[in-house]
């Protein structure tokens, strides 16, 4: 359905390493970005698929990135072993808690996640969706 997600950054460095420790644990690996003419960014893509991709950017208005406010990148996670694994590393590489790993029974049987934010504030949510492995 999707071909990309794209979140902006204050710092590509900072940012890289943050995603890097969130995203390894899901089977997300960063791929080399070519210049499009674009703005400096980073890239994830699951090794085994070109698409889809989560990107992200030093804005391209050259303004501050800024989080949005109801806007979340959802990334599916192997195991809920994973979605722990991700959401510490992501807490040690300067990320912040908006909801520890568990069970989320309201969103389905199996449904199984966590929340954080990334260093620029950009909602992050880790999910294992035993709801539909049935």
């Amino acid at each position: 359905m999707f071909s990309h997600v794209t979140v902006g950054a204050r710092d590509l460095e900072q940012a890289g390493r943050f995603y890097d420790a969130v995203l390894a644990p899901l089977g997300l690996k960063r791929r080399v970005v070519t210049s499009d003419g674009g703005p400096p960014a980073l890239c994830w893509v699951a090794i085994q698929a070109p698409l889809p991709r989560f990107y992200v950017y030093i804005p391209f208005d050259g303004e501050p990135a800024a989080a949005g406010n109801g806007c979340m990148a959802a990334f599916l996670s192997p195991s809920q072993e994973a979605v722990r694994t991700a959401y510490t590393e992501g807490l040690a590489h300067g990320g912040t808690d908006e909801g520890a790993p568990g069970p989320r029974p309201h969103y389905g049987d199996g449904y199984f996640g966590a929340y954080l934010r990334d260093p620029d504030g950009n909602k992050v949510h880790i999910v294992h969706r035993g709801d539909l492995q049935h």
